[in-house]
C-alpha cells in the first residue's frame, strides 16, 4: 500500500527536525549526559514535529547504543519499536481515552516492568482533551511514576491544562516552522520522490501550510498525483487558491474604490471553481502584507513572497492609505465568520462592495477613511486624477468671419479684452488660449534651473496683424489703449500664473509617502520639505515649502530625484512649482518681491534710488526661488 509523504518522511532522529533547535539540542544533551527526566510537555501549533519527538525520544532513551542523543537506529530495541513488535512504548490518544477508568487502567499497566525495553514510555496525545477526573487520576502518578516508565505529554493547548500538571513536567515549546525551512524540505522530499518542484511553489505550499509541516507534505503529495512537475499553477488549482495576480487585482479595485472591477474577478474566480473562504482568507494575508509594508521598515522578514511579487505589494502599499488597509482586514475578517452560516459568495461580494464605497459602511474604520477623504477633498484625489486625464481636449475656437455686407455694430464685445493686448493667435484660433492650456512640448516649469521657472515679460510684443484681421479691426471702433508712460523697463513675471493655478489646486495627499520614498535616497532633501505640503492642478505639483527649501532643487539631478518619487507613487509624470497664494491688499511690487528672496537667499543687494533704477533697468538681478 502506498505510504503518504508525512509518514515515509517522518524524522528519524533529532537532527531530522526541520527548525525546532531549542527543542532537539536540548534533548540531545539531556540525554548524553543521563538526565532523563520521568514527565515530558511538549506543546505547539499542528504538525510541528511534537509526536515525531516524542518518538524519537522513546527510541533513544531506550536505545542499546546511541549516538550522542540520537538512536542509531540499527539496533533490535530500536527496529522493533519502528515496526512495532516491541509494545513498550504506547501511543494514546487521549480524545478517545479521556475517561477516569483509562487512566485508571494505564496507572496499573505501569506497574508492571517492561517487556523487552529499558524504560516504558506513555505518548499522550492531546493530553489537553483529558477530563478533570483523569487529570486528577494521573496526578500522584505523573509526579513520582515508577522508575522505568517515561509520561510524554503532548498538546495543542496548553492554556487548558491544570497548573498541577504543568508544574510535573519539563515543558518544551515547539514554534512554527519558517516557510523557508518548510520550501527546503519539500525540495529534498521532491527530489527524493523523482519530481520537480519550483521554488516559488514550494513557497506557496509553505505560506499555506502556515508553519505545519505535516500539511505541507500533504498538499505536495496532491500535487504530485496531478503532475511530476510542479509549478505555481499546480498549486493554485490543487489548492483551489487564487493567484497572486488576482489578489493585487483585488486591491486595487479597492484603492480605486472600483466595485465593478472587483465583482468582475470574484465572479471570474467563482466560475474557476476557486474556494471563496480561501480568497477571503488569502485576500485577509495579503493585506496584512500590506500592513507590515506600510509600517515597517524592511517587512521583507514577515512577507513570505517572490520578488515580482514583493514589488508589486510595495507599488500598492505606497499607494493605498493605512485606514482603507485596516477597514479591509476587520472586512475580511468579519467576512470569514458570517461564511460559516451564508452564502459564501454573496458575503464576499458585499465585503468588498463595503470597501470599495466605505459610505455604505459603519463600521469605525469606514468612517475613519471618509473623514480622511473629506479632509482631502469631496473625491478622492486618484479618481479625480483619473477624470483629469481622460478628460476631452477643450476644441480649439472657430474663426469668426463676419459678412462684408453688415458692418459689425459699434456696441459688439471686441474680440480682445479692450485692457489687454491681442496675443499672438494660431491660424485657425483668435483670442487668448484657455486657463492652463499650455502646449506639451513647452514646460515652463522646467526651462530654467531656477526651480524649473523661467521669467518672461510682463507685456507681450505685438502680434503680427494679418490683412483680413486689420479689415476686420477697421469696420469696428478701435480698442482704446492707455498711452505709454515713461517707466522702467517692465519687470520679470513667471512664465506661468502660479498664484491662478494655486488658488485652483488641490490638496495632495500622498505628499508625505513620496517624501518617504525621497528619504531613502536623499535625506537632505527629504528633511528640508519635512513640513511641507504640496496641492496638484492638472500636470502640476505646486510645493508650499519655505523658501530655503527650494535651493535644495537648483540641482538638475535633485529634481529629477523628486520627480521620479512622484511617478514611483503616483504613476504620473508631473511638472514642479511652488505653491503661492494671492495677496490680500493687491499685487505685490515685483521687485520687492525679488529683492526679500535675494537678501534671504544671502546675496547683498544695493539698495537703488529711482533715477538710478531707469539708468539701470537692463541689469536687475532675476533671483532664483
Amino acid at each position: 500500500m502506498y505510504k503518504v509523504l508525512y509518514r515515509k518522511y517522518r524524522p528519524r532522529f533529532f537532527a531530522d527536525v526541520v527548525d525546532q533547535p531549542q527543542v532537539t539540542v536540548t534533548l540531545k544533551n539531556e540525554l548524553t549526559r543521563g538526565r532523563i527526566a520521568h514527565a515530558y510537555l511538549f506543546t505547539g501549533s499542528r504538525g510541528t514535529g511534537k509526536t515525531t519527538c516524542a518518538k524519537i525520544l522513546a527510541r533513544a532513551v531506550n536505545c542499546l547504543n546511541p549516538q550522542n542523543g540520537d538512536p542509531c537506529g540499527e539496533c533490535e530495541i530500536c527496529r522493533g519499536l519502528e515496526d512495532g513488535s516491541i509494545l513498550d512504548v504506547m501511543e494514546i490518544d487521549a480524545a478517545s481515552n479521556n475517561g477516569v477508568d483509562s487512566i485508571r487502567s494505564l496507572i496499573e499497566e505501569a506497574n508492571f516492568t517492561p517487556a523487552t525495553a529499558k524504560y516504558r514510555v506513555y505518548i499522550i496525545d492531546e493530553v489537553h482533551m483529558l477530563s478533570d477526573a483523569a487529570f486528577n487520576a494521573l496526578l500522584k502518578t505523573l509526579e513520582e511514576p515508577p522508575a522505568h516508565v517515561i509520561f510524554i505529554l503532548a498538546t495543542t493547548e496548553v492554556h487548558e491544562l491544570l497548573p498541577t500538571i504543568l508544574s510535573r513536567c519539563q515543558r518544551f515549546d515547539f514554534r512554527r516552522i519558517s516557510p523557508e525551512a518548510i520550501a527546503d524540505r519539500l525540495e529534498y522530499v521532491a527530489k527524493e520522490e523523482g519530481a520537480e518542484l519550483d521554488r516559488e511553489a514550494a513557497l506557496l505550499i509553505a505560506r499555506i501550510a502556515d508553519g505545519a509541516m505535516r500539511d505541507a507534505l500533504s498538499l505536495l503529495d496532491q500535487c504530485l498525483g496531478r503532475d511530476a512537475r510542479v509549478t505555481l499553477e499546480t498549486v493554485n488549482r490543487t489548492a483551489g487558491v487564487a493567484a497572486r495576480e488576482y489578489l493585487s487585482a483585488l486591491a486595487q479595485a479597492v484603492q480605486e474604490q472600483d466595485i465593478s472591477r472587483a465583482l468582475e474577478v470574484i465572479d471570474e474566480l467563482y466560475r474557476a471553481s476557486k474556494d471563496m473562504n480561501r480568497l477571503c482568507e488569502e485576500m485577509a494575508e495579503y493585506f496584512r502584507g500590506l500592513m507590515l509594508i506600510k509600517t515597517m521598515k524592511d517587512a521583507s522578514r514577515l512577507v513570505t513572497v517572490s520578488n515580482q511579487e514583493w514589488e508589486t505589494m510595495n507599488r500598492q502599499a505606497l499607494t493605498i492609505s493605512l485606514s482603507a488597509i485596516l477597514h479591509g482586514m476587520d472586512t475580511f475578517e468579519e467576512t470569514l465568520n458570517k461564511m460559516r452560516y451564508g452564502n459564501q459568495r454573496a458575503q464576499l461580494e458585499m465585503a468588498f462592495v463595503r470597501l470599495c464605497s466605505p459610505e455604505l459602511d459603519s463600521t469605525p474604520e469606514a468612517l475613519l477613511r471618509r473623514l480622511e477623504a473629506l479632509e482631502s477633498g469631496n473625491l478622492p484625489l486618484r479618481r479625480a486624477q483619473s477624470q483629469s486625464v481622460t478628460a476631452p481636449p477643450v476644441p480649439k475656437q472657430e474663426k469668426i468671419v463676419p459678412k462684408q455686407e453688415e458692418p459689425a455694430p459699434a456696441a459688439e464685445e471686441p474680440l480682445q479684452p479692450p485692457e489687454q493686448p491681442i496675443e499672438p493667435a494660431e491660424p485657425e484660433q483668435v483670442g487668448l488660449p484657455e486657463a492652463g492650456d499650455i502646449p506639451p512640448e513647452r514646460d515652463p516649469l522646467s526651462e530654467s534651473p531656477a526651480f524649473d521657472q523661467a521669467p518672461l515679460p510682463s507685456e507681450p510684443p505685438e502680434p503680427a496683424i494679418s490683412a483680413e484681421q486689420e479689415q476686420l479691426s477697421l469696420q469696428q471702433e478701435p480698442p482704446k489703449r492707455k498711452p505709454p508712460v515713461s517707466a522702467p523697463a517692465a519687470k520679470p513675471q513667471p512664465a506661468v500664473d502660479i498664484v491662478a493655478l494655486s488658488a485652483e489646486a488641490e490638496r495632495f495627499r500622498d505628499w508625505p509617502e513620496i517624501l518617504q520614498v525621497i528619504k531613502s535616497s536623499t535625506k537632505s532633501v527629504a528633511m528640508a520639505f519635512a513640513n511641507s505640503t504640496a496641492y496638484v492642478n492638472g500636470d502640476y505639483i505646486l510645493i508650499d515649502a519655505p523658501e530655503i527649501a527650494f535651493a535644495l532643487l537648483q540641482s538638475q539631478e535633485q529634481r529629477n530625484r523628486m520627480r521620479e518619487a512622484i511617478q514611483q507613487v503616483t504613476g504620473r509624470i508631473y511638472k514642479l512649482g511652488p505653491y503661492r497664494r494671492a495677496e490680500e491688499d493687491g499685487e505685490s511690487d515685483p521687485l520687492e518681491e525679488l529683492t526679500r528672496r535675494a537678501k534671504e537667499s544671502g546675496i547683498d543687494v544695493q539698495e537703488e534710488s529711482p533715477q538710478e533704477n531707469d539708468s539701470s533697468e537692463d541689469e536687475d538681478p532675476i533671483i532664483p526661488f
